[in-house]
């Protein structure tokens, strides 16, 4: 029986252009890329169907993006090791000006519209649930667990439990994890 691997091998992986790709890397061929020479992937690195990631973005060690997200890192998003995002997750570095005083879309001259945003990091030990939004410049602190649909629109103290629209700390969370990874 002929199996097909759906995920993209070594040698596939170094051809795509990658301004630089780990070991032990898995990425679904049904994920797509732009900028790519603008992303940086560090080693046991796992990026699911249908993800999208654009722009300047760093992964490092041991993170896994999980199937339906996108990362728009025009003003760059870094995620540290063991961090992760479950599926369908969306994170902006950049947001247009819907104030009704510019235009909104890429189409239109740069003249016309008004982009802010800075660069997003989710920390080391940082996990994201399922369909949650994270809004430009901001830090999701180490060891955050935010839950599920929630709205991130400002920075997550370190070891916490925050959810909601928008997210807010809930409770502490333990750091146990920490001594199962050395």
């Amino acid at each position: 029986m002929n199996s097909i691997n759906s995920f993209y091998s070594q040698s596939e992986l170094l051809e795509l252009g990658f301004k630089s790709c780990g070991i032990n890397v898995n990425i679904s061929k049904k994920a797509s890329f732009y900028g790519i020479e603008n992303i940086v992937i560090g080693n046991n690195v796992r990026i699911d169907d249908f993800c999208i990631l654009s722009g300047q973005i760093t992964l490092g060690n041991y993170i896994h993006i999980s199937a339906y997200s996108a990362l728009y890192g025009s003003m760059g998003i870094e995620m540290e090791d063991f961090s992760g995002l479950s599926p369908r997750c969306t994170v902006f570095s950049s947001t247009d000006d819907f104030s009704g005083f510019y235009c909104v879309g890429p189409l239109l001259d740069s003249k016309l519209t008004n982009i802010t945003g800075g660069k997003v990091k989710i920390g080391k030990y940082a996990q994201v649930g399922a369909g949650c939004t994270i809004m430009p410049n901001l830090f999701i602190s180490e060891g955050v667990a935010v839950g599920a649909m929630s709205f991130v629109n400002q920075s997550l103290s370190p070891w916490t439990v925050c959810y909601g629209i928008p997210a807010k700390e809930i409770k502490k969370r333990g750091k146990k994890i920490i001594d199962l990874l050395q």
